[in-house]
C-alpha cells in the first residue's frame, strides 16, 4: 500500500466514513515537521507527519486547536485525526486558503478576535494537560498565583535546558525567577484563553476572517500573546490599535514585555543555539536593573 493510500485509510478511519485521496504533495513551511497535502474526490486535507514518537505533539496540537476553535474568536483549521502508521505519526487538518495578515481591514479584525479570545478566562493559570512550543516540552500544572506560574512553568524549564550554554545565564536567571513577584505587585492579571505561541508565522486571513493555527494553548496573562507578537514583527500597527480600542493595557506593560518575551528568547537559544545567548543575557540583565530601580 502507497504511503497515500495508508493515510487516506487512517484519515477515513479517524472521520468515520470513506476517505480516498488521489494526489500526495509536499507543503512547505514548517521546520519540525514534514507536511503534505492530501486531495481526491473533491476533498482537501493538510497532514503533518514525523517520527511514531512525535505523535503527543501532535495530540496536543489537536487539543489546543480543538480549544480555540470553541472559543470562535478565530478561523482555526478543523483537526480530523491523528496517529501513526507505516512508523510515522501524523495529524490531518482540514486545509484553508489562506492568506498573510496585510491589509489595515484585515489587522484590525484580528486585533479585535485576539481580544475576544482573550476574554475567555479560566479558574487558574495553566492547562489541562501539559503541551509543546516548538519542539520544546510545555508544562502546564495548573497554579493560582501568575508569578509562581510564570517562574515554575516557563522561566526555571528553560533555565535548566539553557544550563548548558554557561552557569553565568542559569544563575542570573534564577535570581530573577525568584524576584519575579515584584513585577506583579500592583497587577493581577486575568487567566485568558491563550494562543501560546502568536507570532506572524501562525496568523492568516481566510475567507476575510482572522485565523491561527499551530498553538501552544494556556490560561495566563493575556500580555503574554501581545508581547510575542512584537519579538518577531510582522504585525501592522493597526491590529495594536484595534487590540487595545478592545481592551486596553494595563500600566508596566514594557516591563512585563520583556519578561514574556524572555521565555520565547530562551527556548530559541535551546531549540536553534548560541545565537540567541547574548540577547537572552541582555534581556536578564534589563530586568534584574529594573528591579534594583
Amino acid at each position: 500500500m502507497s504511503p497515500c493510500d495508508s493515510l487516506s485509510a487512517e484519515i477515513g478511519r479517524a472521520l468515520g466514513r470513506p476517505f480516498r485521496a488521489l494526489t500526495m504533495r509536499e507543503a512547505g513551511g514548517g521546520c519540525i515537521h514534514r507536511a503534505v497535502v492530501l486531495e481526491g474526490g473533491g476533498e482537501r486535507c493538510f497532514v503533518k507527519l514525523n517520527a511514531a514518537d512525535a505523535l503527543p505533539m501532535f495530540e496536543a496540537e489537536q487539543d489546543g486547536l480543538a480549544a480555540l476553535a470553541e472559543s470562535g474568536a478565530f478561523r482555526v483549521p478543523r483537526p480530523l485525526g491523528c496517529g501513526v502508521v507505516d512508523g510515522q505519526a501524523w495529524l490531518a487538518l482540514e486545509h484553508l486558503d489562506l492568506r498573510p495578515v496585510a491589509t489595515r481591514e484585515g489587522a484590525v479584525s484580528f486585533g479585535h478576535a485576539l481580544a475576544a479570545l482573550h476574554r475567555h478566562t479560566g479558574a487558574c493559570y495553566g492547562w489541562r494537560r501539559d503541551n509543546f512550543i516548538g519542539a520544546t516540552p510545555q508544562a502546564n500544572a495548573q497554579h493560582e498565583g501568575w508569578a509562581r506560574f510564570f517562574a515554575e512553568s516557563r522561566l526555571r524549564p528553560q533555565l535548566a535546558r539553557a544550563a548548558a550554554h554557561g552557569p553565568s545565564l542559569r544563575k542570573k536567571g534564577e535570581s530573577l525567577a525568584e524576584k519575579l513577584p515584584a513585577f506583579f505587585l500592583d497587577y493581577r492579571p486575568q487567566a485568558s484563553l491563550l494562543h501560546g505561541d502568536l507570532w506572524h508565522g501562525n496568523a492568516a486571513m481566510c475567507a476575510g476572517a482572522p485565523a491561527v493555527f499551530d498553538p501552544a494553548v494556556y490560561y495566563g496573562d493575556r500580555e503574554t500573546d501581545l508581547a510575542m507578537t512584537e519579538l518577531f514583527g510582522g504585525f501592522p500597527e493597526a491590529f495594536y490599535a484595534a487590540y487595545r480600542e478592545a481592551w486596553p493595557l494595563s500600566e508596566g506593560y514594557e516591563s512585563r514585555k520583556t519578561l514574556y518575551n524572555l521565555y520565547h528568547v530562551l527556548n530559541h537559544l535551546n531549540l536553534f543555539g548560541a545565537g540567541y545567548l547574548r540577547q537572552a543575557e541582555r534581556m536578564i540583565d534589563r530586568l534584574l536593573a529594573e528591579l534594583r530601580g
